[in-house]
């Protein structure tokens, strides 16, 4: 298929870093990613992934992870454990 449309957009440069570091490792370049993004939303007719925005519960227990206070568990038995207690 002849490839002539253009996108131009503004994004943050860190969140531009970041993201083509993942997809780097991952062995696309952002062009290829963006080519599978723009599929998967034919393909589903919409996004290809849930959009919601989290209740404040949510948002709290997001918050405190991203302040580097949440809890890292060995398994499933250990979350279970801290929940009895």
């Amino acid at each position: 298929m002849h490839k002539a449309a253009t996108l131009n957009m503004r994004i943050e440069p860190a969140l531009k870093q970041q993201a083509e570091d993942i997809l780097r490792q991952n062995g696309l370049s952002s062009a290829q990613a963006i080519r599978i993004f723009y599929s998967q939303i034919c393909m589903h007719h919409g996004l290809p992934f849930e959009v919601k925005i989290p209740n404040v519960v949510t948002r709290a227990a997001m918050d405190e992870l991203e302040a580097g206070n949440g809890h890292l568990y060995k398994d499933m038995k250990s979350v279970w454990k801290s929940l009895e207690d």
